[in-house]
């Protein structure tokens, strides 16, 4: 029988403060089972993305350790940044790596909300796999308001949250959490600063596309008064522009939530043609947290389809992404397989 691991990772609303940033990685280091990956944080998003791997009781312990520490040393009401959020805990997904299924990392998700909602009485929601309503199933639906509209929304019993008192907590806002398959955290850059112009890109990639405009600029209905869109270009992709000020460019910040429905060369690629045809040209990408080993491969065999042996091919996908523009891009410490070999 596999060993049955499970990955979790937080995100959470510092990314400027190491010192705090430290003391939520040692909350998760302090649990055994649990084997810390990364803490990756951004100045310009305000926030850090942390990804840990262990045994499924674990690393629900490790997650709950984190988020009570961040109770601590993270305060919303300060908080202003580029990325969508919540709260101080913004968001804690489950994803089955070996040895377990969904349902599992469903009910670990479960497990999560229930005792943060019960013991740090903050309001909890469950997204994707572990949504308890349809509309709660995409993270930007239940993030819809952001942290500024959260006090109005807990008023509204249609947004009562799954865990936790239906009271605004100033402090620490909202956690989200549930269970996903894996998501490549994907961001692709361009030689501009200007957002507008980025922010059109990812309207044009991202499968939700935009909302239909009349002559009048109007949103367009249909019979039952919902808003008409256009789908974009790439499906299981979401996307958003953001401004990286640290680097003066624009990036178009994509998950790709199956990649093996869009893989990261496909969204590189499709920012590249969109781009062009806005003036403007794709310098380099990055991926934030992990990405499975097959990712990179597939790109190498895109881009250099002579190449057979592993490390050439993800050397190819490396160079041809572009994924040493800002950080370099170390494949040990990047990719999932080889960290869990470790």
């Amino acid at each position: 029988m596999a060993k049955q691991i499970v990955e979790c990772v937080p995100n959470f609303s510092e990314g400027r403060n190491l010192k705090a940033i430290e003391e939520i990685a040692a909350a998760i280091t302090s649990v055994s089972g649990v084997r810390f990956i990364s803490a990756e944080p951004d100045k310009d998003y305000h926030r850090t993305v942390v990804t840990f791997v262990g045994e499924p009781a674990a690393v629900v312990d490790a997650a709950f350790a984190a988020t009570a520490k961040a109770v601590q040393v993270i305060d919303m009401t300060l908080h202003k940044g580029e990325h969508p959020r919540l709260g101080a805990t913004d968001v804690v997904p489950f994803i089955p790596v070996s040895g377990v299924s969904m349902a599992d990392c469903v009910a670990l998700a479960r497990t999560f909300g229930k005792r943060v909602g019960e013991e740090l009485q903050i309001p909890v929601y469950l997204y994707e796999e572990a949504a308890t309503r349809p509309e709660r199933k995409n993270l930007a639906s239940v993030r819809k308001g952001e942290y500024e509209g959260l006090e109005e929304k807990l008023r509204d019993p249609a947004w009562s949250p799954d865990f936790g008192p239906a009271r605004f907590s100033a402090r620490s806002g909202a956690t989200v959490t549930g269970a996903r398959a894996f998501l490549i955290a994907y961001n692709v850059n361009l030689n501009t600063s200007e957002i507008k112009l980025t922010n059109e890109i990812a309207l044009r990639i991202r499968e939700s596309g935009r909302v239909r405009r009349d002559v009048q600029g109007n949103p367009e209905v249909d019979s039952a008064g919902r808003k008409m869109t256009i789908p974009g270009s790439l499906k299981a992709v979401k996307a958003m522009g953001v401004l990286l000020q640290a680097h003066r460019i624009a990036q178009v910040s994509i998950n790709l939530v199956n990649y093996h429905i869009t893989a990261p060369h496909v969204a590189f690629e499709e920012v590249k043609k969109e781009a062009a045809t806005l003036g403007l040209e794709v310098t380099g990408s990055e991926i934030v947290g992990l990405t499975p080993k097959e990712a990179l491969l597939i790109a190498g065999r895109f881009y250099e389809p002579a190449l057979t042996e592993e490390e050439q091919l993800i050397d190819a996908a490396v160079r041809h992404l572009g994924l040493s523009q800002l950080d370099p891009f170390d494949p040990a410490k990047k990719i999932i397989e080889y960290q869990l070999s470790v």
